[in-house]
């Protein structure tokens, strides 16, 4: 009876030792615990009130982590100004917009290259065997995970409206509207492509492949696709279609046409969640002892590669025009990119640093701008480190 109770006794104590290192994870501390200056943080304030004394955007949530410890969280604004006005929060769930592609199509493609189901360097013909015509058979993955493949940055929207069958058909009979290889032109489309050979590969769908294999093993557990009626509540409102007020409804209108489900867009999630994601690239791919990606594929996924107008990396922006959201002083290890509904992400291992910025800025005109400001909030986080 007394061995009974002294392993009855140990297992609750390792079941406790346990609880206690999750929680620590990703723990608020103060700046000063992790090297940082408070006061230069606070600044962060000043800046997001000027935004919305602009109506830059109706409000945000800002998230800085820094050494595996959250170092400032804070809501700022509305998460919706109509048709009634809703303070924005913490637990506020965005519309990512093109947060997908990185966070959900590269990271997808990334675990299939390790697994030795993709290879980098293959054209993507090889996965999809339709993608031929017009020159396509020569574009390789690498190609496409760096806007490198010569496609249009999108095609019309009718292509999408009989269904995602027909809309990857229109897809494969696209002309080029340059050679693969010849110069950077961001495009939607060749992250479509990418999240169909997620598909493809899997045998799921990029919301289960994602849900499985990602975000619920990072314990991401409010981040996925086409949000559960609980989350929608809590959602920031985008605009409006078809004289209905989107909330927790896709955005971007060909994610909306292929049912919220896309390799360009689709993705909601919450800082909370992100933080968990950007703290598992720089632990080298593990969280909470779970891994979901080697160290070496982490690291082959942020190495610079030099396109015709800047840097990037497999899935992320690193420094091109569409780096106003990076700032001045992340290093030249920081991996990034924004979404068009207002939202950026920055994750520096040269400064074991992320940086989140969450907005609905579109709302409720489509007229908000917050990528400068992303930015200043980037420099001033990276500045704070003393």
């Amino acid at each position: 009876m007394l061995r009974l109770f002294f392993v009855s006794s140990l297992c609750c104590l390792l079941i406790s030792a346990t609880g206690a290192a999750e929680e620590k994870i990703l723990e608020r501390v103060s700046p000063s615990a992790v090297g940082m200056d408070e006061a230069r943080l606070e600044r962060i304030d000043r800046v997001v009130a000027d935004g919305l004394r602009r109506e830059n955007m109706p409000g945000c949530v800002v998230l800085v982590g820094h050494k595996g410890k959250v170092v400032f969280e804070k809501a700022y604004g509305f998460r919706q100004l109509k048709p009634q006005r809703v303070p924005m929060t913490l637990d506020t769930v965005f519309d990512l917009a093109s947060l997908t592609k990185p966070v959900s199509t590269a990271t997808s493609i990334m675990m299939l290259i390790e697994q030795g189901k993709i290879d980098v360097d293959a054209p993507a013909s090889k996965y999809l065997p339709e993608f031929t015509s017009h020159g396509k058979d020569q574009i390789t993955i690498k190609q496409l995970l760096t806007h490198q493949g010569g496609l249009i940055p999108d095609n019309s929207i009718k292509d999408y409206q009989d269904g995602r069958k027909v809309a990857f058909q229109k897809i494969h009979d696209l002309s080029l509207r340059a050679a693969p290889g010849e110069r950077f032109m961001y495009t939607d489309v060749g992250f479509i492509v990418l999240g169909e050979i997620v598909e493809r590969l899997s045998g799921q769908t990029q919301d289960e492949f994602t849900r499985k294999n990602i975000f619920r093993p990072l314990g991401m557990m409010e981040t996925g696709y086409t949000p559960a009626e609980t989350l929608k509540e809590r959602a920031a409102v985008t605009q409006e279609r078809n004289e209905t007020w989107m909330q927790g409804e896709v955005h971007d209108p060909r994610a909306y046409e292929m049912d919220g489900i896309a390799g360009h867009a689709g993705l909601f999630s919450t800082a909370q969640d992100l933080a968990r994601y950007a703290q598992m690239v720089l632990n080298g791919g593990t969280l909470a002892g779970t891994r979901i990606l080697k160290a070496e594929t982490i690291k082959e996924m942020t190495q610079p590669i030099e396109v015709s107008s800047g840097i990037r990396s497999l899935g992320w922006d690193k420094q091109t025009g569409y780096s106003s959201n990076k700032g001045d002083l992340l290093s030249d290890q920081a991996i990034g990119h924004g979404g068009f509904t207002g939202t950026a992400l920055w994750i520096d291992p040269g400064q074991d640093l992320f940086v989140i910025f969450l907005s609905n800025r579109v709302h409720p005109d489509g007229k908000g701008s917050v990528n400068s400001l992303a930015g200043r909030i980037a420099t001033i986080a990276a500045a704070a480190i003393e």
